[in-house]
Order: structure tokens, then C-alpha cells, then sequence
């Protein structure tokens, strides 16, 4: 569920204090013993030694920076934007996805026979809520970034009364229905899709964008088994502080609740509770209520289930850390410290990002137009006014 905290929501007016404690729940255990955690683990030396690996990605990032910018500071060159291209000209196979602003119909682009997932979004809804920025900065962005585990988008469009992005189909499902599906992951499971997420957070924080929505509905597996992270509705270019308070109530930031100014920390804050997630098959901070989820994150109690290895629940401590200056990836050294931490010992990120590491785990898919993976939804007709709506709004699309 998305949601925006409203502005009189804060947690002053729930009575919590807003201090940070580690605490290690082995009540679940046989003995019930607690455990201490290892300090300023380190991870031992690789096949493929740590330096190279970081100077590999340091070049990368280099290098994809300046094609950002080239494609950033120069939108009218660069635009996909595709005037002559109508709705009309697709067969739409299905509804794939609906959230706020519309849904995601798989759709066969008839002339060339080729198949995309389009995010169809209607602008009445996003004017009336309030998100007419962040459709466009979404725009934007996917117009401009390129990564191997981030959604491609091909072209975009609009009509009267609705905006289209027409992005590749990653055809295997969400990464959340695979966790309701197994309940748990092993952690070698949980490392090889963390690693994924975690080269595509820095590939986005190395071009100054905070990402801001990362949870498992936001993970699409593509049929070779690898991650594509989609849905850049939140996503925004963040050089210093911005107050927006916009996300999913289990994988906010404290800084985020508290209303304090936060910057791109918060997606590290939000790798950690995805890493938890799949190791425990549940978040780290839950309740019934979102007020409820706010007071237990800010309030900052780590209980570890008890079968969760002492590496996973170091790397964890400093990725769910209340003090941004001690959060892993936000430091000195960067996500450094996230990749030759010992719980990715195992972990050879360059072979990651080459996709030469064999996936535990493949969707079973019949070929690019199966849609077996994704629930069903009820169909509806698109409105569909008989003059631009919205124009000025719009015009940048």
C-alpha cells in the first residue's frame, strides 16, 4: 500500500521517544540464549579482490554519469516522447497491475508485433491528488537512466484524457508474491537479490536520485531469474534535504516520520528492511495500524528472529541504524561498506551485475506474453474526454 503521511500525522503527537536501541530477540530459539554481535565485521579477502571490485564500479559509474547528464541537460533531445503513437495502436492483452493513478495492461504494438507493459495513468486522478510533479519527474527520469536491474522504458505518450508509458515486460512476477510464496528465503537468496538492489540504488545515488519507494511489490523477476526494480513514481533528484513525505509505511525512514529533512539515506534504511524481509518473511517493524508501524521505526527496537545468522543481523543493525551518520552507505566510504561486509563474502558483485551468477530460482514462463505470474484483475474502459484535458499541466509529457 502507498501512502502519504498526512501533515498533522507526527509522531510527537504519540508520545515516543525517538531514540535508537538494538535489541536481538532470540525468544523463538530452543535455549533462548542471546547472542552477541559480531563488531565491525569485515569481509574476507575473494576470488576477485574487493578493491578491484569497487574500482570496476567506480569507472561504471563514471562513465553512466556522463550519459546521464548528456541526456538530463538536454530533455529535448534526448525525449522518448512518441506524438503520433495512439492507444489504438496496441492490442491489449490484459490488466497486469492497477494502483492509485490507473493500471498496467500488457499491450502488442500491432505494427511491429512487439510486446510492452503499459503504465496507463489517468490525469484527472494524478491533478486531483496532488502528484503532478512526480508523474513528471517519473517521466524524466526513466526517460534518462539505464542499469541492468532497473525497468526499461521504451517510449511514452498521451491523449485527452490519460498519460502512457510504455515499458519492457518482465514477465516472471513481483518479488513480493515469491516471498508470500515461499514465506522465508534462505540467505543465499536473500544475498543474491539484496546484491541486485543494492548495485541499482547506488547506480541511481551516483546520479543524485533518491528512489524513495523500495519494497518487494517494486521488484519485478525477469525470466532468467533477475531482479528489475520498477515504479519510479517517488523517485526524485536529491542533492541536499527534501521534505516530501510520501512511501510505504513499514519501509520509511525515521527521519522521513519525523519530518526532519532527509536525503538519499533513506533508500539504505530501505535495502535493510528488504533484506529482513526476505531472510525473516516479514518486516522488521509491523502493527495493524500505520501510526502503529511509525512509533515501533522510530522508536528503533530490532527483535531478530532466531534463526537469522549473526552476519545477516550485523549487516542489518547497520543498515536499520536511526543516525543517518552511522548508516551503512551513507558514510565516509560509501556502499562500500554495505559490499565487503561479511554477510556478501560470498557475493562477487561484478559477476552479479554481468548476470554470470546462476539464480537459485527461474520463473516458469511460456514465452513473453505469459502473464501466468501476475494476478487477475477486472477490466475497465478507459474514459476518454473529447478535448485535451489538462494541457498546461501536462505539457511536458
Amino acid at each position: 500500500m502507498e501512502v502519504f503521511l498526512p501533515a498533522s500525522t507526527k509522531i510527537s503527537d504519540c508520545d515516543v521517544e525517538a531514540t535508537f536501541v538494538l535489541e536481538i530477540n532470540d525468544t523463538d530459539s530452543e535455549n533462548g540464549d542471546t547472542v552477541e554481535m559480531p563488531v565491525n565485521a569485515k569481509a574476507p579477502v575473494k576470488v576477485r579482490p574487493m578493491e578491484e571490485q569497487l574500482n570496476y564500479f567506480s569507472s561504471y559509474l563514471r562513465s553512466a554519469k556522463e550519459k546521464f547528464l548528456a541526456k538530463w541537460e538536454n530533455p529535448e533531445k534526448t525525449s522518448l516522447a512518441s506524438d503520433d503513437t495512439k492507444l489504438n495502436d496496441f492490442s491489449i492483452v490484459k490488466t497486469i497491475g492497477t494502483g492509485s493513478f490507473g493500471r498496467v495492461v500488457l499491450g502488442e504494438h500491432v505494427a511491429s508485433g512487439k510486446f510492452y507493459a503499459i503504465k496507463i495513468l489517468h490525469k484527472a486522478k494524478i491533478v486531483r491528488l496532488k502528484q503532478v510533479e512526480h508523474t513528471l519527474n517519473e517521466k524524466r527520469i526513466l526517460e534518462t537512466i539505464s542499469f541492468p536491474f532497473i525497468v526499461d522504458m521504451q517510449f511514452h505518450f498521451k491523449d485527452n484524457s490519460n498519460l502512457y508509458m510504455a515499458l519492457e515486460f518482465v514477465n516472471g512476477g513481483e518479488l513480493f508474491s515469491l516471498i508470500r510464496k515461499e514465506g522465508k528465503f534462505k540467505e543465499d537468496t536473500a544475498r543474491f537479490y539484496g546484491s541486485q538492489v543494492i548495485l541499482a540504488i547506488e547506480y541511481l545515488h551516483s546520479i543524485d536520485i533518491a528512489y524513495r519507494d523500495l519494497k518487494p511489490e517494486n521488484l519485478l523477476i525477469d525470466n532468467s531469474g533477475y531482479l528489475k526494480l520498477t515504479d519510479f513514481g517517488f523517485a526524485k533528484m536529491v542533492r541536499g534535504r527534501t521534505w516530501t513525505l510520501c512511501g510505504t509505511p513499514e519501509y520509511l525512514a525515521p527521519e522521513i516520520i519525523l519530518s526532519k529533512g532527509y536525503g538519499r539515506a533513506v533508500d539504505w534504511w530501505a535495502v535493510g528492511v528488504l533484506i529482513f524481509e526476505m531472510i525473516a518473511g516479514y518486516p522488521p517493524f509491523f502493527a495493524d495500524q500505520p501510526i502503529q508501524v511509525y512509533e515501533k521505526i522510530v522508536a528503533g527496537k530490532l527483535r531478530f528472529p532466531f534463526f537469522m545468522s549473526l552476519d545477516a543481523r550485523n549487516l542489518l543493525s547497520n543498515l536499520l541504524q536511526g543516525d543517518t551518520t552511522k548508516r551503512f552507505g551513507n558514510m565516509r566510504n560509501g556502499v562500500a561498506d554495505i559490499q565487503s561486509h561479511i554477510w556478501f563474502s560470498s557475493i562477487d558483485w561484478v559477476d552479479i551485475f554481468e548476470r554470470k551468477v546462476v539464480p537459485q530460482f527461474v520463473p516458469s514462463v511460456l514465452d513473453a506474453t505469459d502473464t501466468s505470474n501476475f494476478d487477475d484483475y477486472p477490466e475497465e474502459i478507459l474514459p476518454q474526454a473529447k478535448s485535451m484535458q489538462y494541457e498546461e499541466e501536462f505539457e511536458d509529457f
